[in-house]
């Protein structure tokens, strides 16, 4: 070999060994990265996958491409691509805070509707089904003993509706509020009696 070829052979392994280089300090800074967005979308993740589903599959799909990146050695794109899927994930406690504080608004607006109406027209059931058991007459063609099995699911539904206010799960609250609902005006109309005041969950 001669001293020029020797030259240039020693060239081309300088250069491969700068790039080498340059190669492996950008690694540990993509991986850091990667790393730190996948802690801030691990801890953001439940409330996000409730609130903000759309949102979270989007930065959960770009610390996919991130990850892909890196298994190419593509650290270079990693660290230009960070900062934007960073500021992403960060957004997504907050945008799941304020979707929450929407929907918890809009269930609690329906239950004070619903509680507003279902006590005062469970009341005229029960009155109804007494005044049916003492009276013969007006309870022909009407099954009592169903209309009885019917008012305890009622009360019990209701009784699991309250229990699920008061222990702060408000959707399943608002829900089984519903349930009764439902169950009760069947129930009216099985008893032939007009309830007082029509539920309205409307803003359902």
């Amino acid at each position: 070999m001669t001293r020029i070829h020797r030259l240039r052979a020693y060239a081309v392994i300088a250069t491969a060994a700068v790039a080498l280089a340059a190669c492996a300090s950008k690694m540990q800074p993509a991986q850091q990265m990667i790393s730190k967005i996948e802690a801030i979308v691990a801890a953001a993740q439940p409330e996000a996958a409730k609130y903000v589903p759309d949102q979270l599959k989007d930065v959960q799909d770009k610390v996919a491409n991130l990850k892909t990146a890196f298994a190419q050695k593509d650290y270079g794109a990693v660290i230009t691509a960070a900062p934007s899927v960073l500021a992403s994930a960060q957004g997504l406690a907050a945008a799941a805070a304020q979707k929450k504080t929407v929907v918890m608004g809009e269930l609690n607006e329906q239950w004070s509707r619903l509680t507003a109406n279902l006590p005062a027209n469970v009341e005229a059931v029960q009155k109804r089904i007494e005044e049916l058991s003492h009276n013969a007459r007006l309870r022909k063609g009407i099954d009592l003993a169903a209309a009885k099995t019917s008012l305890d699911d009622v009360n019990s539904s209701w009784a699991t509706a309250k229990s699920d206010f008061t222990s702060g799960h408000l959707g399943q609250a608002v829900s089984a509020a519903k349930d009764v609902q439902t169950k009760l005006q069947s129930l009216a109309e099985s008893i032939k009696v007009q309830l007082p005041q029509a539920n309205d969950a409307s803003g359902a």
